[in-house]
């Protein structure tokens, strides 16, 4: 036990040497290494490229160039001069250029579907960036509380090593049983290996941050301001009301609806004709660069699709069961959101409360254990009084570290519904 108790001692003086990282830091480092924040970032640049895409249809042709170089072995007759020189090689130099002048009305709906895909795509963003930050300040958080339930381990210890001796004193004068100092021995062993579990978890909980924010190692938290939790700078049915209108999860359903709608109205034009309108410039010779042989072709080429073995009926129909989907998503979120908000919004009202009354409750914790231990001193009171208090202490004590970390988290839940901070000024405190 000593050998243990002295190693963890190490591990404390190691762990003054940490790196360590503010929150700020924490979640701008945090975010850039995401995987699901890399992956929002992706989808949002694909969007960007698809609108660009969706617009260039409209003033710009498809081009292609190509160019061929053949040796023929055995050399064969040159159909290119009409010469009596066998042809021994020859280049072939093609361009391409389609404009499809009539889709059936493809072109809207793909200009509409991704100017959809990119709205989503922003929203997604903003998603992925605020569940990032709110996981980033759970770790966060679980470093510092982890860090304050080892400080009330060590206090509960240092409690029990002063009670045990003072039971001791008494037991040797004849002022109390034996027993006293046996439950004393006994909570003295409880508090010293609740101290190393707290141990074990500040140091995962350190890892645990080192990893969110890249290092190779554990890394401390820089501690956060522990004054009361603000109120709220919203009321609920404000809170509401932007959700709805402007909470990424929100607009991301509303986008969908939108994308899958036009993709739906795409398929439709496949039962419309199609005119399409092309370029071919051909050119041969035996010498790179042709130049001997040149043909050009302009093409306006109408068709009507009747039937392709149902084919088309098979993508509009999924094309139909998607925007039902969508539509369905986005109706489910408009009756979540303000249960979702109000959950969120009253969550952090009540953890802050819950702080509030973990902070009288220490008071009163301290003033009870302070009384029965003078009692207990005196002979006006038994061990297991003490202990209970005690007990009631620790309790008290750690309830309000953990009230004070909840109503941080809950206050990030809302957060990221809403998709914006609420007190942007705390985190650069």
């Amino acid at each position: 036990m000593l050998a243990l108790l002295a190693a963890l001692q190490v591990a404390g003086a190691a762990a003054d040497s940490l790196p360590v990282v503010t929150l700020p830091e924490a979640l701008r480092k945090a975010t850039g290494l995401d995987p699901n924040y890399v992956v929002a970032l992706g989808q949002l640049d694909n969007a960007v490229w698809a609108r660009r895409s969706a617009f260039s249809v409209f003033i710009l042709p498809s081009v292609s160039l190509s160019a061929d170089l053949s040796r023929l072995n055995p050399p064969s007759f040159n159909f290119i001069t009409g010469g009596p020189e066998p042809l021994r090689s020859q280049v072939t130099a093609q361009l391409n250029a389609r404009y499809d002048l009539f889709l059936g009305g493809q072109k809207l709906a793909e200009l509409s579907r991704s100017g959809a895909a990119l709205d989503a795509a922003h929203a997604g963003e903003l998603v992925a960036r605020f569940a990032a930050a709110q996981n980033t300040e759970s770790d966060y958080y679980a470093v510092l509380a982890n860090a304050e339930l080892l400080r009330v381990a060590r206090e509960r210890v240092q409690r029990a090593e002063q009670q045990l001796a003072v039971a001791r004193a008494r037991v040797a004068s004849g002022a109390a049983v034996q027993t006293d100092s046996l439950q004393l021995r006994l909570e003295l062993t409880k508090a010293r290996v609740v101290r190393l579990l707290q141990e074990s978890a500040l140091r995962i909980a350190r890892l645990q941050l080192g990893r969110r924010v890249g290092a190779a190692g554990p890394v401390e938290a820089a501690p956060l301001d522990t004054t009361r939790a603000p109120d709220l700078p919203i009321t609920l049915a404000d809170a509401i009301t932007e959700g709805a209108t402007q909470g990424p999860q929100y607009r991301v359903a509303r986008a969908n609806e939108r994308a899958a709608g036009a993709a739906f109205r795409a398929r439709l034009g496949d039962y419309l004709p199609h005119a399409t309108l092309s370029l071919n410039a051909l050119a041969f010779d035996t010498l790179f660069f042709p130049k001997f042989f040149k043909r050009t072709t302009f093409t306006l080429g109408l068709s009507f699709p009747l039937w392709d073995n149902g084919q088309r009926e098979i993508a509009l129909s999924r094309a139909r069961a998607s925007r039902d989907a969508a539509r369905a998503i986005r109706e489910d979120k408009d009756r979540a959101v303000q249960r979702d908000v109000t959950a969120a919004y009253d969550g952090y009202v009540t953890a802050r409360a819950a702080a509030d009354q973990a902070v009288e409750g220490l008071l009163v914790a301290r003033e009870n254990y302070r009384v029965q231990q003078s009692r207990y001193r005196a002979g006006a009171s038994t061990i297991l009084d003490l202990l209970k208090a005690q007990s009631d202490l620790d309790d008290a004590d750690a309830v309000l570290v953990q009230a004070r970390y909840a109503t941080r988290l809950a206050l990030a839940g809302l957060e990221n519904i809403l998709g914006r901070r609420l007190f942007p000024e705390l985190e650069q405190r």
